[in-house]
């Protein structure tokens, strides 16, 4: 499974959910007719999309089988993920491109190589694609590193490990 963005919330009286994607394009989820709902631990069940609809940065969603807002509560902080053969193929070296879910979790490090984090997340900006990187070291201090050829050097998939060119006091 590749994690392509979590729930938010449920929204509304008539069973909707608000999912954040991890998407290149904040519709690119909708493509997919069936999603799979889960937590890190696995758990995956298939759950069949009626309707969806982009509501500024987030995908407003209309389940099968979820008629009403008590239904759809527990699926608050889910994962949605689809499955990687139902995704176009990159190269596991990362040199054609990257699904951002397989961004997660890497270790974030300067040029000086400190450690300033894992990345948690990704923004999709507009002008360019942001970096969330959470410093447990720090009090877990969040960093917003922008993901531009000009900062981020190297993306080695394999080793899970993001190179950039920022100091530890931005």
């Amino acid at each position: 499974m590749v994690v392509m963005g979590h729930v938010i919330s449920p929204f509304g009286v008539r069973g909707c959910i608000k999912v954040r994607p991890y998407t290149e394009y904040i519709d690119s989820l909708l493509d997919y007719s069936t999603w799979w709902l889960g937590d890190k631990n696995g758990g995956w069940r298939e759950i069949r999309i009626i309707a969806g609809h982009v509501s500024g940065n987030t995908l407003t969603v209309e389940l099968e089988n979820y008629h009403n807002r008590t239904l759809a509560e527990p699926l608050k902080g889910l994962q949605v993920a689809i499955p990687r053969n139902q995704l176009p193929d990159l190269a596991e070296n990362g040199e054609s491109g990257y699904y951002w879910s397989d961004l997660i979790d890497s270790s974030v490090v300067n040029l000086k190589a400190e450690k300033l984090g894992k990345v948690i997340g990704l923004l999709e900006t507009g002008a360019n694609d942001v970096l969330q990187v959470q410093d447990s070291n720090a009090g877990n201090k969040e960093r917003l590193i922008p993901f531009i050829d000009q900062v981020v050097m190297r993306v080695d998939l394999q080793s899970k490990q993001i190179t950039v060119d920022w100091g530890m006091d931005y």
